[in-house]
């Protein structure tokens, strides 16, 4: 164990001092020895037996080391030990690698700088070094943290077995099942544990999934859609405008949309076949979409609910639809969409049947900017944006009556006031809602569209960021008009620590704040 006096000796020469501390805990799902309690109860020993008096606990429990986003706590803590008025000298973690295990062991360091840039020194109670700015301490840190992000990449390649190995034996690996299939739990001697709902996981490690066929009527809507395609010549956009007129729901309850049409006449699990590793995401770096010959895939895993030789005849037209073009072929086609519409977005080259996708023309060319300069369009501006405005208006009331409903689920109500677009939750807080597009900053990082009315000063706001594709949700933002400002708006991926402290993934803790339980009267 780490001396007391090498290890805080810049706080207090007097090992009988009671000297306030922090602690900062984190467990993701890996071994029990790393619970928070253990942490605790370790760093608890530790605290005692060096005259320290822990005052705060900052607590990150289920949480991956390898990013900082999502690590609220820990994004609290490098927060507030930046504060002048900060109650606490020096930070305990149980050991290096509950700080982080960051694939790039300098954004350890950085973080740690932080603390020590501000006076508080971060000192590892199960480590046996001491963390005292010498040459050893710093050179045997730096291995610890090496070790972490190794271990990180050592159990990437673990868990990537395991699952290529489930595949290969015809076990679903995430995701959603997709329209007409269903997702139904089994246990491991195959026994049939009933059919997983949207939204809901298995909770038993030795639990496994299979995707068997779902409703009738989805069956047979999938196979119209295969027969539209096929027999009638029908192309997605158009087949996603019927079923749409004809009041058809799709798996999530938005209205039908090219891209879903497309990803029905496509993926294999349609004919049964489990396909895995079409993208990756490894250690949460960067998520890329991977060759085919990198896919890991289980022929006849499940049950087919398409006839497998009408799922290769529909991709035989969609292999011809998009066959490999040359530079200058592309180029070409470039050219007819702009002189049938006058002018060239992403939007607009996407909606084109017949050509390739938009990011197509990134990915061969660089940016859509110099593939438009190379046919001679050069746009003062891209007015894709227009488009994607208009999309996302219309999106606006679904996204209201979706947190209405919500809020009702739970007891609570809402009105709106149709003449500022302010709606109010138990008539007593008011919430504007806005929707922020995405785009493609120059540096290539993803940047946001917020535009806020400050003369409405609600209490509240809900910032929903869209992917850089402005047909998903990114994240949201819970912002606090006291807290907050249009000049401190969350218009980059990762933000100051104090305002990504607002940021979260679902609106379920706003919901669960605005519920109300009935209560009995009293007599």
């Amino acid at each position: 164990m780490v001396s007391y006096q090498n290890n805080i000796s810049s706080i207090d020469n007097n090992a009988d001092a009671d000297i306030p501390v922090a602690q900062y805990v984190r467990m993701s799902t890996e071994h029990q020895r790393y619970s928070t309690e253990n942490q605790q109860l370790a760093i608890a020993e530790y605290a005692k037996r060096h005259g320290m008096r822990i005052v705060r606990t900052y607590a990150d429990a289920g949480k991956s080391g390898l990013r900082i986003d999502g690590r609220q706590e820990l994004q609290q803590l490098l927060e507030d030990v930046q504060k002048s008025d900060i109650e606490y000298r020096a930070i305990l973690v149980y050991d290096v690698s509950r700080w982080g295990r960051f694939p790039d062991p300098d954004e350890a360091a950085m973080y740690e700088q932080t603390c020590k840039r501000n006076g508080i020194q971060v000192i590892y109670c199960a480590e046996q070094f001491s963390n005292d700015g010498s040459l050893q301490s710093t050179i045997i840190k730096n291995i610890k943290r090496s070790m972490a992000a190794e271990y990180s990449r050592e159990l990437s390649v673990k868990v990537f077995a395991g699952q290529t190995t489930l595949i290969k034996k015809g076990y679903r690996q995430g995701g959603s099942p997709g329209y007409g299939l269903r997702r139904q739990l089994i246990d491991e001697n195959h026994n049939i544990k009933g059919m997983l709902k949207r939204g809901e996981h298995k909770s038993i490690q030795t639990d496994r999934i299979l995707l068997v066929p779902g409703p009738p009527e989805e069956i047979e809507t999938v196979n119209f859609i295969y027969r539209l395609f096929l027999n009638d010549g029908m192309p997605e956009r158009d087949i996603a405008n019927l079923l749409n007129n004809q009041k058809i729901i799709s798996e999530t309850g938005r209205p039908w949309t090219r891209a879903v049409v497309h990803q029905i006449l496509t993926n294999e699990k349609y004919i049964g076949n489990n396909v895995f590793n079409r993208v990756s995401f490894k250690l949460k770096m960067r998520l890329e979409k991977n060759d085919p010959s990198k896919w890991v895939r289980k022929d006849g895993a499940f049950e087919a609910i398409v006839p497998i030789e009408t799922f290769r005849q529909v991709q035989a037209v969609i292999e011809k639809r998009s066959k490999h073009l040359d530079d200058s072929h592309m180029l070409e086609i470039l050219k007819a969409i702009l002189a049938r519409h006058g002018a060239l977005s992403a939007i607009i080259i996407d909606e084109e049947d017949d050509a390739p996708s938009s990011m197509t023309y990134r990915n061969r060319f660089g940016t859509l900017l110099r593939a438009y300069s190379l046919i001679g369009f050069h746009p003062r501006r891209d007015y894709a944006y227009l488009e994607i405005n208009r999309t996302l208006r219309k999106r606006y009331p679904d996204l209201i009556s979706e947190i209405t409903s919500n809020i009702e689920k739970r007891g609570g109500w809402v009105t709106s006031n149709p003449d500022n677009g302010l709606f109010t939750v138990n008539g007593e807080l008011t919430i504007s809602l806005v929707i922020a597009r995405c785009k493609l900053g120059q540096n290539g990082r993803n940047r946001w569209i917020i535009r806020l009315d400050s003369s409405l000063k609600p209490d509240m706001t809900i910032v929903v960021r869209m992917a850089i594709c402005n047909s998903t949700i990114f994240d949201y933002y819970i912002l606090p008009l006291t807290d907050f400002s249009p000049e401190t708006l969350p218009f980059k991926e990762f933000n100051t620590f104090t305002l990504d402290v607002y940021r979260v993934d679902t609106l379920e803790l706003f919901y669960q704040l605005t519920s109300r339980e009935a209560l009995q009267e009293v007599a």
